[in-house]
């Protein structure tokens, strides 16, 4: 069986600090013993086929599922012991947890505000409004929107509360590529100037390539690759990040095979 991917030691500006995670259901290891960490403004990719493990990762940094053994930290925060202060700099958005459609954006907004403890919402708003161009939709009702505008407010919720850590589960997911890149574009420049990290799982390749500076590849529970997205293929003889992916999705515990 192949060996985990060795990590290395966690930055001490890591915003997220994951150490020795693991998630049992009875005999079945949903994840196994994982360690990593994302930097301020840094954009890890977390990739893997369904099943492998990510959102049972997410769920845990979300403190919506208990860890079986390991340690999470948000900053300076253990989840376990500091829950509220930890959740307080984490938030998350995925295409498939759309906000509710009855409610316009300005008054899904509000009600997050108000749930998150927002205290300057007025100022907040006109920044997120700014910041993923939703001005013009402040009065329309979410289930009018389209996808693309939807994942939008989405994405403008999830940064009401200033998060130090953003977890993206498939943000363009379902949406047309003009619309993914240009929400991909101000993923990219929030995380820059707000120096948020960011952990991001998706199944497009190209789209792993272009947003994130490190990628982690889990297979059965486990990190079995992880590097530079643009650099890492060619160290296993493929040509392309999907091909790689493909290889894993494969050959998951037998990486020599890869090169072959």
């Amino acid at each position: 069986m192949q060996s985990p991917a060795p990590t290395r030691p966690a930055p001490l500006d890591a915003v997220l600090r994951v150490e020795n995670l693991s998630k049992h259901y009875g005999s079945i290891h949903a994840v196994k013993d994982i360690s990593f960490h994302v930097c301020p403004g840094e954009i890890v990719g977390l990739l893997g086929v369904n099943g492998a493990g990510k959102t049972t990762t997410i769920s845990m940094i979300l403190g919506v599922l208990e860890p079986t053994a390991g340690s999470i930290h948000i900053g300076c925060a253990d989840l376990l012991r500091q829950r509220s202060r930890a959740l307080a700099s984490t938030n998350f958005a995925a295409v498939y947890a759309p906000l509710p459609g009855n409610l316009t954006v300005y008054e899904n907004l509000r009600v997050f505000a108000l749930l998150y403890g927002v205290r300057d919402f007025q100022s907040r708003l006109q920044s997120v409004l700014d910041a993923f161009d939703l001005h013009k939709f402040r009065n329309t009702k979410c289930g009018l929107l389209s996808s693309g505008e939807q994942t939008r407010v989405s994405l403008a919720k999830a940064v009401l509360n200033r998060p130090r850590v953003l977890l993206l589960d498939e943000p363009t997911a379902s949406i047309d590529p003009a619309s993914a890149r240009e929400i991909r574009s101000t993923i990219r420049a929030f995380a820059a100037s707000t120096q948020t990290g960011i952990l991001w799982t998706s199944h497009n390749m190209y789209e792993v390539e272009e947003v994130c500076s490190r990628i982690l590849f889990l297979s059965r529970g486990e990190i079995i690759l992880s590097g530079d997205p643009c650099t890492l293929p060619a160290q296993y003889g493929k040509s392309t990040l999907e091909e790689l992916f493909i290889g894993v999705a494969r050959e998951p515990l037998d990486l020599g095979a890869l090169q072959s």
